[in-house]
């Protein structure tokens, strides 16, 4: 069950870069998990954390009632850990099944809460810790800054995100052959999004589509250059398809399964680079750990005022995040991307971890980490009284004004969504998002849905008209 399908060779759009030897430690095999089959018609499969009764089904492909257990299967929400399945075997073709990577090394997770990515670079002494790069909102940064920058908006590992540079074009412990700094370091080779911060938010938005994807049963397979498709084991871990995903991009399915598990694959050398991931796993525990529930969490708003619900369930910040997000605007008048007078307030009391780029995180559990508990963020806050990072809040503080600041906006309005552990949270997940009573509902599409509570119904419409209407 190792067999990678073939197809008709077509133009790829994309050139691929081939791996830069790392000047690094030595690098031994991965050691992944045994490939994991069962002969006959029948899988068995044990439960892991993160796992749902429908994402396991489109992962197998099959109906949600032809998988069986000695205990009751929620339909809904997680399920515990450990639970042996029988599920019918309706594959045929598929990757292999062993695991090249937790989940908590690709999730910004507590894993990486004490890595220190300056540090790192500097010590690497490559090409990356001399780079400096003006990125998309007129900031100068250096390399090691706009790793750290994109781990932290898009919730993926910093480590990882080295890794993938260093295997793509040996910036972190070495430097290009001409001493030059290339346009496309990592090799996607796209119009328009030039140089490492942009070739970084690729790499993150790709590992969080596959992540995500497995997670929600959304993505089951991934697509070479040439136009080949490979289903995914079904055994797999979301860390292992996040980066298989990633690697079926930026490798043609000839070369892929070798960058995966042969000594000089990407996992061997973040191990050799990095550490072993599986150990550091081990002690970081479950991402979503079984029975997770969210904390009381009030509308981002203070009490009395008239806001309107304009965007519904929809990604938490980039394509590849589940819909994880609601958009609130508050009820003035005037021009739609004037900065509101109104406040964004804090939905639970905790400390501002972070507040850069018109964007707020809130750790609820207090620790100080971003990467660890509950953090809620908010987006879009005018950049004139943002709150600032290291501030304590009780719920109702004032964040900052609702505005149309840090990206594309037709409208003033705060955007608001959770991560636990790292993990982007759906809206309308198995743990759903619950404001003031009022839990979302996701639509059909992106930013469609609702707000219910006690029968009362609240339905987004991105111009504010009635019935989009919400009070605290």
């Amino acid at each position: 069950m190792s067999a990678i399908l073939t197809a008709a060779a077509a133009p790829s759009p994309w050139v691929p870069t081939p791996p830069i030897p790392s000047t690094a430690a030595p690098v031994t095999a991965p050691r992944p998990t045994p490939d994991w089959s069962t002969p006959g018609p029948i899988f068995v499969y044990e439960t892991a954390a993160g796992d749902t009764l429908a994402a396991l089904a489109a992962r197998f492909g099959v109906d949600p009632g032809l998988i069986s257990a000695d205990q009751f299967l929620p339909a809904d929400g997680y399920l515990p850990t450990g639970v042996r399945l029988q599920i019918p075997n309706a594959l045929e073709t598929v990757s292999p099944g062993g695991h090249v990577l937790p989940d908590s090394e690709v999730v910004y997770s507590p894993s990486a809460a004490d890595f220190d990515v300056d540090s790192f670079v500097r010590s690497a002494g490559g090409f990356l810790a001399d780079y400096v790069e003006m990125v998309d909102d007129g900031t100068v940064l250096g390399g090691a800054a706009i790793v750290q920058r994109v781990a932290d908006e898009l919730s993926v590992s910093p480590r990882l995100l080295l890794a993938v540079l260093e295997y793509q074009s040996g910036w972190v412990f070495g430097a290009p052959p001409d001493g030059r700094a290339g346009p496309y370091p990592i090799g996607f080779r796209i119009r328009g999004r030039r140089g490492l911060y942009q070739e970084l938010r690729i790499a993150a938005t790709q590992l969080n589509l596959g992540y995500y994807g497995w997670r929600d049963g959304t993505v089951v397979e991934t697509r070479f250059g040439d136009g080949a498709t490979l289903r995914f084991h079904p055994a797999l871990n979301a860390g292992s398809v996040a980066l298989m995903h990633l690697l079926a991009i930026l490798r043609p399915h000839s070369r892929w399964q070798e960058s995966l598990y042969d000594v000089g694959s990407l996992p061997a050398r973040y191990a050799a680079d990095f550490g072993d991931p599986w150990t550091r796993a081990r002690a970081a525990g479950p991402l979503p750990p079984p029975g997770l529930m969210q904390p009381l969490l009030e509308l981002p708003f203070a009490p009395g005022e008239r806001w309107s619900l304009t965007g519904g369930p929809h990604p938490a910040w980039n394509a590849g995040t589940p819909r994880g997000a609601l958009d609130f605007s508050p009820i003035t008048g005037g021009e739609p991307c004037a900065v509101s007078v109104r406040w964004a307030t804090a939905s639970a009391p905790g400390i501002i971890v972070r507040s850069a780029s018109n964007a707020v995180a809130l750790d609820v559990d207090g620790d100080g980490h971003e990467q660890t508990g509950w953090v809620v963020m908010y987006f879009h806050l005018a950049e004139d009284g943002q709150i600032d990072r290291g501030t304590s809040v009780g719920t109702g503080d004032p964040l900052g004004h609702p505005s149309c600041e840090g990206g594309a906006a037709t409208g003033k309005h705060v955007h608001i969504a959770r991560k636990y552990n790292g993990e982007w949270l759906a809206a309308d997940g198995p743990v759903p998002l619950v404001l003031s009573g009022w839990r979302a509902v996701a639509g059909e599409r992106n930013y469609l849905g609702a707000l219910v509570r006690d029968g009362e119904r609240v339905t987004s419409d991105s111009s504010g008209q009635q019935g989009s209407t919400i009070m605290r």
